[in-house]
């Protein structure tokens, strides 16, 4: 059975980009456009890994869903993908444990990765 995964980005040409070559790694892809549809989503349906972008409706966007993400589902890998270094010069370091204790995501990746690094990334996460 194909793993699946849940992307989240208000950036629909990023958003159909990232669903295209995820697809051609083998994966199943589930798409939302925003935070609020990303909550609903999560509410009903639980995926093998989910990728958010940081800043959407709101600049924590990305961290709002993984928290809820990890408070439903503890056990699915979360990878926020951001711009945000490459916009502001802010960073998240995850192995410093502070930062760990609030963000809820077990990966930071900037937009523009190359699609062997994130293939795997997300098959490290999925340990397949």
């Amino acid at each position: 059975m194909k793993k699946t995964i849940l992307i989240v980005d208000d950036d629909m040409d990023y958003l159909y980009q990232l669903k295209l070559k995820i697809e051609r790694f083998g994966f199943e892809v589930v798409t939302a456009d925003s935070q609020h549809e990303g909550e609903q989503v999560i509410a009903t349906f639980k995926p093998d890994l989910a990728i958010f972008d940081l800043m959407m409706e709101n600049e924590d966007s990305g961290f709002v869903l993984s928290y809820k993400m990890k408070k439903k589902y503890p056990d699915v890998p979360v990878i926020l993908a951001t711009a945000v270094t490459a916009e502001t010069g802010m960073s998240f370091d995850l192995s410093e444990e502070s930062n760990h204790q609030w963000i809820k995501a077990d990966l930071f990746l900037d937009k523009g990765i190359r699609g062997d690094q994130l293939e795997k990334e997300i098959k490290k996460l999925l340990k397949i």
